[in-house]
């Protein structure tokens, strides 16, 4: 067997003249060249090639069945739209080229298989197709086979229980996937009920028991795609093999997935890929939502303006720390601004993925910074409850400002710095946010859950101390109210703080949840400044006499 013999059309790989190019894609898009070659290819009677053989007859056979699909989409753009459009491939053609394609490079796979006592392994890489092929034989010391593995793809597969039941006591697994052949095997054969658009998410592979006797599965074949395009979270994801026509699920299921692989089971070995499903319109609520978020956000910036100003100018009763309500503020206000300015911009950010990255960290440590001070805020109401009659000495004694500036900052910082140490590539999302592969995501849920699960445990301590000294407390109106205060702005703390962000676990694609979380979530600033500036006596008295010195001062002009 020579490669010299197969040939017969190389000619076509050079361009053609002008006046020869209807006839050349007429004659391409037949199949023509490409029939040739895999004819030859069907009648090689070798049991065993060698390796560098099989890789120069695999490199030509795609190379020539590339041409179809390439010529089948350059004329539908030609200017003479008579002959180009009969010249283009259609889907019957297409299929039927590359069933064959399949045929002869699962036959030309299988001439590199050869008798072995123990174990055996042949691997190539082309640039249409990658292939493995393990083969054990009785002597076989091994376990289980390893991985087999590509660029875009693996599996696994029991060869050696495979082996066992077979006359033999040997057998093969031969895996290919390929790059190009999506080309002639569309996303589009994938034929389902709903009208919705298919993407090819992963390389087409193969996988084939060749020489081998006994081809029954022991266990089901665990396949693992890497996306080729990116994920769309609202996508369905069918994992499909190829049944001559079309693709179909039969016998396939994903075990689970995530936004850059997928992980197939199958029962039966045959030509696999993954294959998404999107709508196909996009939602049409997505501008309005989109509207909704710019709104609401600014508002609570505003708002947030408003409270920090309040908290560092007015002035306060002597036993009121403001300190962690205004590092709440900075850093939601800073979070919330970042995130609003990265969504505007995301097209001319995205490209520049080191800044990017460095936006999901200052992100990572803004956020996490806000929840360790609203930790804070929580101890301080809780001493505040506990020590009722020494609200300020205590404070000043145990819990300074420095101190309380150096945990609220440090420990976010400790939690990004290890994260980056941990999972460099974690950050970066196509949002310019955490990545949710390889559980990176907990990074910034984990401290979330943990901070959320300790607030609630001192709420109800708060509260049940709070109605115990409410027994102690003598009949004065004015201790009373005072009592009846903190335990207002005490519920409306954890409400504010902490409801928004638990919603947020409970969205999961639902749009009245994400519109209910959107609003909630960027109106902390609103709900802050409502509850500890609105509604305190003392300073919407400020708020009056700046008012009215406002308007006496223009009055006066």
């Amino acid at each position: 067997m020579k490669v010299s013999s197969l040939v017969c059309c190389l000619f076509l790989a050079s361009p053609p003249p002008v006046q020869q190019l209807h006839r050349r894609q007429a004659y391409l898009s037949s199949g023509g060249c490409l029939q040739n070659v895999l004819a030859q290819i069907e009648n090689i009677t070798a049991e065993v090639l060698p390796l560098n053989i099989v890789t120069d007859i695999l490199a030509m056979a795609f190379n020539e069945s590339e041409k179809i699909s390439v010529s089948s989409s350059s004329s539908s753009s030609s200017s003479s739209s008579s002959s180009s459009s009969s010249a283009s491939a259609s889907p019957a053609q297409l299929a039927s080229s590359g069933n064959r394609v399949l045929k002869t490079s699962e036959k030309l796979i299988s001439t590199l298989v050869k008798r072995t006592e123990t174990s055996a392994t042949v691997s190539f890489t082309l640039a249409a197709v990658e292939g493995q092929v393990f083969m054990v034989g009785p002597q076989v010391t091994l376990d289980k086979i390893p991985q087999l593995t590509t660029t875009n793809s693996s599996v696994d597969i029991d060869l050696i229980g495979i082996a066992k039941n077979s006359n033999e006591k040997s057998a093969a697994v031969a895996f290919m996937s390929y790059t190009t052949m999506e080309n002639l095997l569309k996303a589009d054969f994938f034929n389902t009920t709903n009208d919705t658009i298919k993407t090819m998410m992963s390389t087409v592979i193969s996988a084939t028991l060749p020489k081998t006797s006994n081809t029954a599965l022991t266990k089901a074949v665990n396949f693992t795609f890497r996306h080729i395009r990116e994920f769309e979270p609202s996508g369905s994801l069918s994992c499909v093999y190829w049944n001559i026509s079309e693709w179909i699920v039969d016998g396939c299921s994903v075990l689970n997935s995530n936004s850059s692989h997928t992980v197939c089971s199958c029962v039966h070995l045959s030509t696999f890929a993954l294959i998404m499903q999107t709508s196909s319109s996009p939602p049409e609520s997505s501008d309005l939502l989109d509207l909704l978020n710019l709104v609401c956000v600014i508002v609570g910036l505003v708002f947030f303006s408003l409270a920090l100003l309040s908290f560092a100018l007015c002035q306060w009763s002597p036993g009121v720390n403001n300190v962690a309500r205004i590092n709440i503020c900075i850093s939601l206000l800073s979070a919330h601004l970042l995130l609003l300015l990265t969504q505007q911009f995301l097209s001319l950010i995205r490209p520049q993925q080191v800044l990017c990255v460095v936006i999901a960290g200052l992100l990572h440590f803004l956020f996490l910074s806000a929840f360790v001070w609203m930790f804070i805020e929580a101890v301080l109401l809780f001493i505040c409850v506990k020590n009722l009659s020494e609200i300020s000495s205590r404070q000043r004694e145990v819990l300074s400002s420095g101190f309380l500036c150096v945990i609220g900052y440090l420990v976010a910082l400790v939690v990004v710095c290890v994260s980056i140490g941990l999972v460099p590539e974690g950050y970066g999302s196509e949002q310019c946010w955490i990545k949710y592969d390889k559980g990176f995501i907990w990074s910034f849920l984990g401290p979330v859950c943990v901070i959320l699960a300790l607030n609630l445990i001192l709420f109800i301590r708060i509260v049940i101390i709070l109605k115990s000294a409410l027994t102690k407390l003598n009949a004065e109106v004015s201790q009373t109210k005072q009592t009846k205060v903190m335990v207002f702005k005490t519920l409306g703390q954890f409400v504010v703080l902490g409801c928004p962000w638990i919603l947020g676990f409970f969205t999961n694609g639902n749009e009245m949840l994400e519109i209910l979380f959107l609003i909630l979530n960027s109106q902390q600033g609103t709900f802050i400044f409502l509850i500890y500036c609105v509604l305190n006596n003392e300073i919407r008295q400020q708020y009056w006499k700046c008012f009215t010195f406002l308007c006496s001062g223009r009055k006066q002009r």
